[in-house]
């Protein structure tokens, strides 16, 4: 059942057993395990089923050194969550996500990496990410490229060095639309709309939350009674919620020890460089690299330093992706007519115009052919990370003269990289948060060593040149952040290096969980998505446990 919360009588008490507040993939997950259950669920979404500036605004936030976008352009107050932005487009006409999981090395304690090491390995998890791959609609378990790759699509012949994986794809649509639909029928699940979690309320001891303060931006305000509390609203949020639940523990629940909000961490992205092959052949053989079905399944293919290399170098993790690029003449020739026919208003187009007209005169090799297939075809007009398919595109060993590599980069969890809360207050009232973020040394100088590796094992393979890019001494930067808000509740069982131990329970707070990228305590390159639909359903079966255990008591058995 959908319920708007404005059409609420002020002041109602809602009780419930279980209570999860966000309904981004990991509050989905949560509520579709936790549909047919013999006890009842809450389900508490900020917005609504469409999106609402009004409502989008309470994401605003500061953000210092103004390196990453707006915090409200990195989260959406809606049904669904951020899965609502994923853009990329997947084939079949569906719209969706990468998909991967952790790798072993990313569980690990390692002595070159500051507070890495997760309360359990990858092995633990595997069974959980197994049931998530059916959740987010991917195929079977494997992301080794093996299973992946024929006789015409094999791997590039590096020494075993340097690694091929896969990404598989996933429709945004199971998250935005088809499990709300399940949601809405399931009989022991209620969900909310426009409901602001405004404060965690606890006992005098702050170790058992006893009901939470909710409202909307009506001014209307009621109040939810759980004996199980799940915040599922990502790394920033959750922290945010934490931080202002001050009453009794007055630095924050679960914040005795000064730790929610630290360890923030995203995973930047980065232009490697350029590779101009050896051969132009190599656009034949490199279709393992392009975002394409096999089976259906949408998968690609990626380079990754090997566990070995890792060790011995003591370097973090890091991927990299292909994309084909025409000649600089063509590539001009592209963006010219793109300003052409984006920019008719913008004066500068027209005080340029017989130079973007004499660009795109000479690139009509190049124009004419993909813009046939971008309309035909739907083949990309310039390949880029959200729209693949340009393995298909024929003779595109002629259309591009070399790939242009980028980089999906681990970050070392920094204390000091942390969200706080300021004296700035939402529509609600609620102090807003601002995030204090930088690169360091050791991150720069792991990603220089590992694209100075990548270049040697690219002429050793005879595939080609690696030209470095750099911005001045730096690695060249083209996004911070990816979205991928980590580490701000730290999973340990130590309460003293975490926020939630391995059960992802709030330490010292008895009935309050987190399910969130927020519990990752390093977070590798992956794009998070499927370890948190992972730790998601292995939070229902805890709270499954839990909920039994309860009942139990109370009937006296």
């Amino acid at each position: 059942m959908l319920i708007d919360a404005r059409t609420l009588p002020e002041d109602e008490t809602i009780e419930t057993e279980v209570c999860i507040v966000g309904t981004g993939p990991a509050g989905i997950t949560l509520a579709r395990e936790l549909s047919g259950a013999d006890f009842r669920v809450c389900l508490l979404e900020s917005g609504g089923l469409d999106f609402d500036q009004k409502t989008q605004s309470l994401a605003l936030g500061e953000s210092v050194n103004n390196m990453f976008d707006t915090l409200e352009s990195q989260r959406c107050f809606q049904f669904g969550g951020t899965a609502n932005y994923w853009k990329v487009r997947i084939g079949n006409n569906e719209i969706g996500v990468r998909h991967v999981p952790l790798d072993k090395i990313d569980f690990e304690k390692r002595d070159w990496l500051p507070y890495s090491g997760w309360p359990f390995d990858k092995s633990h998890l595997d069974p959980f990410y197994e049931r998530a791959q059916a959740v987010c609609k991917l195929g079977a378990f494997a992301y080794d490229a093996a299973s992946w790759e024929d006789a015409d699509t094999p791997q590039l012949p590096f020494s075993s060095n340097v690694t091929t994986t896969m990404f598989q794809f996933g429709p945004r649509a199971v998250f935005t639309h088809e499990y709300r639909e399940v949601i809405q029928k399931s009989s022991n699940i209620t969900t909310y709309l426009h409901a602001n979690l405004m404060e965690i309320e606890t006992d005098v001891t702050a170790k058992n939350v006893t009901r939470l303060r909710v409202a909307c931006l009506s001014g209307k305000e009621f109040w939810v009674c759980a004996k199980v509390v799940i915040l599922a609203t990502g790394g920033i949020e959750t922290t945010r919620l934490l931080l202002l639940s001050n009453k009794v523990q007055k630095t924050g629940l679960g914040n005795q020890n000064d730790l929610v909000g630290r360890f923030f961490m995203d995973h930047s992205l980065v232009n490697c460089g350029h590779l101009i092959p050896t051969n132009r052949d190599v656009f034949k053989k490199t279709a393992l690299y392009d975002l394409r079905r096999v089976n259906n399944i949408p998968v690609m293919g990626k380079l990754a330093l090997s566990e070995n290399v890792m060790q011995r170098e003591k370097l973090l993790n890091i991927s990299t992706l292909l994309l084909p690029v025409p000649q600089l003449y063509q590539l001009k020739a592209a963006n010219s007519l793109k300003k052409l026919l984006s920019s008719i208003y913008d004066p500068q187009v027209y005080q340029n115009i017989f130079q973007h007209l004499g660009n795109v005169v000479m690139g009509l090799d190049y124009i004419l052919p993909a813009a046939y297939g971008a309309i035909t075809k739907q083949q990309p007009f310039i390949p880029s990370l959200p729209w693949g398919g340009w393995s298909y595109i024929p003779g595109k060993e002629k259309r591009f003269a070399g790939f242009e590599l980028f980089q999906l980069t681990e970050q070392v969890p920094d204390p000091e990289n942390r969200i706080t809360l300021t004296g700035d207050r939402d529509a609600l009232g609620r102090q807003r948060v601002k995030l204090n973020w930088r690169w360091h040394d050791i991150d720069i100088d792991h990603i220089k060593r590992t694209q100075e590796i990548l270049k040697q094992e690219i002429a050793l393979a005879g595939i080609g040149e690696l030209q470095i890019a750099r911005d001045g001494n730096l690695p060249k930067l083209i996004h911070p952040g990816l979205h991928h808000h980590l580490g701000t509740t730290r999973m340990n069982d130590d309460p003293k290096q975490g926020v939630v131990d391995r059960n992802c329970q709030v330490h010292g707070v008895s009935n309050l969980f987190v399910a969130s990228s927020s519990v990752f305590p390093t977070g590798g390159y992956a794009n998070p998505t499927l370890t948190i639909v992972a730790l998601a359903i292995r939070l229902a079966d805890h709270v499954k446990t839990v909920m039994a255990k309860k009942n139990e008591v109370a009937i006296g058995v």
